[in-house]
């Protein structure tokens, strides 16, 4: 058993949002009201500490969790109380923002820890007793009926994705899956069979109206605005289309390396880690067909069903692979590493609108800067007045909240008829509200039952068929200088226009 008992008294006050769409979630029609108990499973992790902790104390902050509710860390080691406060206290301290940190105090009086079922043999672990505890306690009745009953269970899969499978067979092996909900991470696989393999499993165990897949790209409060943009404004949906848009581009470069996630990276790489991920979902959030409502589901099956346009990649003439010079140093790094630290990719999507216009996609590591931007390149009249015209673009930065830039030809002041180009910026950090972190705010989704920003099996499929060509006969992986733009080659895929970012 834990040493710390979570605070199960009901807190002051609950806040939801309304304006999002939600979809019924197992265990009840007002799930966001009942008492809540998320299990945190390799709650040591690098990635709890550096998201899934910090998004758990905005909610706190937020007054967006249940009036009762508790957190329960798991791993294979046991911990204290005190041991795990620090864990909790160090994640907040490094990963949080000021709002989190505020909160530490009120998360950790709802905290506790004990060692996770095992994924080796048939040992439960603490977790079942305390999660039975947790339902008597937070309910106040005393009962447990054993499937989750008034309690929104929710088992959060912070742990590797070879650990995906025995994880979720184990929880299902301690009939710890009845009522729950389970959210996965990306990548959910690691190929096109490995993905049938881990759904199969899943579905085993759940039904896919309990399963959550992570993909926190989605989550963005300017990549929600993609749509929102287009739909709702007719200056940006008129040209959302292969009449007005030459190409699109979507360019996520980064400065940093690969620092303490080496020996991680090493058997991923880049195309793996964002390209049939993150790159892959924000292409669709761009190229889906209006939907026929703005429910969750409407949008869901909008988003997913233009991936299944995605032309396979052909990785010889559309994929540059690259590594940066120095990668084969970096300690957990193999001396002969042929993996991938950059790639740049020209999708095709084979719907009407769409229909010969390149999607390029391109992120990596030690580049010569850091961005995350969706840019529609429009076509251009050519001459006006016997000047050139142009650049003409729109340009949507997903970072922090957003911005959306509108590059334009215009007149340059003075006496001569010159043209030049000008740009209008509309920063949504100046739109009133508080935006909520990519993660907290998809936790929240969890929470409530909403699953308009999750992945579906079927859509996993169809980014898994794309990405198929390039995994089974990948082209060479060249060498790149940190600091600069990647391979050259990557140049040839985005034409004379060239890349907007770095051109």
């Amino acid at each position: 058993m834990p040493d710390r008992q979570p605070d199960a008294s009901p807190r002051p006050e609950t806040a939801t949002d309304p304006d999002r769409g939600t979809a019924p979630a197992p265990g009840g029609d007002d799930s966001a009201e009942q008492p809540l108990v998320l299990v945190l499973h390799g709650a040591r992790g690098d990635l709890s500490r550096r998201m899934v902790l910090p998004a758990v104390a905005t909610l706190a902050a937020r007054g967006l969790l249940p009036d009762r509710w508790a957190l329960v860390g798991t791993g294979r080691r046991p911990l204290d109380a005190g041991e795990f406060e620090q864990v909790v206290r160090d994640a907040l301290d490094e990963f949080g923002d000021d709002e989190g940190r505020g909160a530490l105090d009120d998360v950790l009086s709802h905290t506790a820890y004990c060692r996770d079922v095992s994924m080796d043999d048939d040992d439960p672990g603490e977790l079942p007793d305390e999660l039975a505890r947790l339902r008597r306690e937070l309910t106040g009745d005393g009962g447990d009926d054993g499937d989750g009953g008034d309690v929104t269970v929710v088992h959060y899969l912070a742990v590797p994705p070879e650990s995906f499978v025995p994880l979720t067979r184990a929880l299902a092996r301690h009939d710890l899956t009845d009522g729950v909900r389970v959210v996965y991470e990306k990548p959910y696989g690691t190929s096109r069979d490995d993905f049938h393999e881990l759904d199969a499993v899943v579905h085993e165990a759940l039904d896919e109206e309990q399963v959550f897949r992570i993909d926190h790209f989605l989550g963005k409060e300017a990549t929600q605005n993609l749509h929102v943009l287009r739909f709702a404004n007719e200056l940006f949906g008129g040209v959302w289309g292969r009449e007005h848009v030459a190409q699109v581009q979507i360019d996520v470069p980064e400065t940093l390396d690969v620092a303490d996630r080496a020996e991680f990276y090493d058997a991923t790489g880049a195309a793996l880690d964002m390209l049939v991920t993150h790159l892959f979902q924000v292409a669709a959030q761009v190229a889906m067909e209006p939907p026929a409502g703005m429910s969750a589901a409407e949008l869901v099956t909008a988003r997913e069903a233009v991936v299944s346009a995605f032309r396979p990649l052909d990785p010889h003439e559309d994929v540059v692979l690259g590594q940066f010079e120095g990668y084969r140093d970096l300690e957990g790094v193999a001396d002969d590493s042929d993996v991938d630290t950059f790639v740049a990719a020209r999708l095709w999507v084979d719907t009407d609108r769409w229909h010969g216009v390149p999607f390029l996609l391109r992120t990596g590591k030690r580049l010569a800067a850091s961005a995350q931007q969706v840019t529609l390149v429009l076509r251009s009249p050519g001459r006006l007045f016997g000047e050139k015209t142009g650049p003409n673009r729109v340009e949507i930065s997903l970072s922090g909240a957003g911005e959306v830039r509108v590059v334009t030809t215009v007149k340059r002041p003075g006496p001569a008829l010159d043209l030049t180009t000008g740009t209008a910026r509309l920063s949504l950090d100046h739109v009133p509200g508080d935006a909520l972190p990519p993660y907290a705010s998809l936790l929240h989704d969890v929470l409530v039952g909403d699953r308009t920003l999750f992945t579906t099996p079927e859509g996993l499929d169809a980014a898994w068929r794309a990405f198929a060509p390039l995994q089974d006969d990948p082209p060479p992986v060249v060498p790149y200088e940190p600091g600069t733009w990647g391979p050259a080659d990557a140049r040839r895929l985005a034409g004379p226009t060239g890349w907007v970012l770095g051109e």
